[in-house]
């Protein structure tokens, strides 16, 4: 053999050689997939990172300062089925989606309905409960108001927390009135407890809460919810791992019931009350 095929040949063979000891070490796509999922994370971690804020009922603090509420439920039990401890992160609304983005937790449970316009930022299971938005009004400011239209003027105050689906839908409804938006839903309810907004646009079932428990300024101007919203968990893109768990959570917890027992526990009336400052 001439010496240039020689050389040729051992350079040949030891690519060969380094393509075979190099796929004999590789991961398969699906543990690639796996190893960089947020679930591997949390399990190495020991802890579950969830972005939520504060929604009554969805999440709220009780009379010692805990978090409770039925989001928080669901995070618990998530967390124990994952068998890790949970972290809750607090997070202004509107700045919840950028967060999760820059990973300062690992997914939003917080009652975020699933719209078109979030899920081009993010990935979210299928939904594990379902919402809609609500109108509760002042006896005094809207007299006679009794439909949405009749809210849809200039000179009509509406209230909302800022970046919600509430300020959405009432943006989509009653265009024409003029809508003030505040960081908190607390702060929200307390300008129309104030007589300051005509009414606020909020999550079912705060609205229809409020309206009772402050009946003698508060009504509803119309009955129920005049949006339908499926409520979802948030993630970051590209984590089919993590996304196929939860989706798979989710199925587990409705076939035995436990979403719905929580879901009526803490929208179907208001036992916990007595918890909440």
């Amino acid at each position: 053999m001439k010496p240039i095929q020689s050389a040729l040949l051992t350079i040949i063979f030891g690519i060969a050689a380094l393509c075979i000891g190099s796929n004999a070490t590789a991961a398969t796509p699906q543990q690639e997939l796996a190893a960089a999922s947020t679930i591997e994370a949390v399990k190495q971690r020991g802890v579950l990172k969830v972005g939520m804020d504060i929604f009554q009922p969805w999440a709220m603090k009780d009379k010692t300062g805990k978090l409770i509420g039925f989001e928080i439920d669901v995070a618990t039990r998530l967390a124990e089925d994952m068998g890790v401890k949970v972290e809750f992160v607090p997070t202004a609304w509107s700045g919840i989606i950028p967060a999760l983005l820059t990973g300062k937790f690992d997914v939003i449970i917080g009652g975020m309905g699933i719209t078109a316009q979030r899920a081009l930022q993010v990935n979210f299971s299928n939904p594990y409960d379902y919402s809609g938005m609500g109108i509760v009004a002042h006896k005094t400011l809207a007299a006679g108001f009794d439909s949405l239209e009749s809210f849809n003027r200039p000179d009509v105050q509406i209230a909302v927390k800022l970046g919600t689906s509430a300020a959405a839908a009432a943006k989509k409804f009653i265009p024409k009135a003029t809508l003030r938006q505040f960081d908190t839903e607390p702060q929200a309810y307390q300008e129309l407890r104030n007589g300051k907004v005509h009414a606020v646009v909020g999550s079912a079932p705060r609205p229809a809460f409020e309206a009772v428990e402050y009946a003698d300024s508060l009504f509803l101007p119309i009955k129920g919810t005049f949006t339908q919203e499926p409520i979802g968990f948030a993630l970051r893109k590209g984590d089919p791992d993590s996304l196929a768990f939860f989706n798979s959570w989710i199925t587990i917890v409705s076939m035995e019931g436990w979403l719905k027992e929580r879901h009526d526990y803490w929208f179907a009336g208001k036992a916990w009350a007595g918890m909440v400052e």
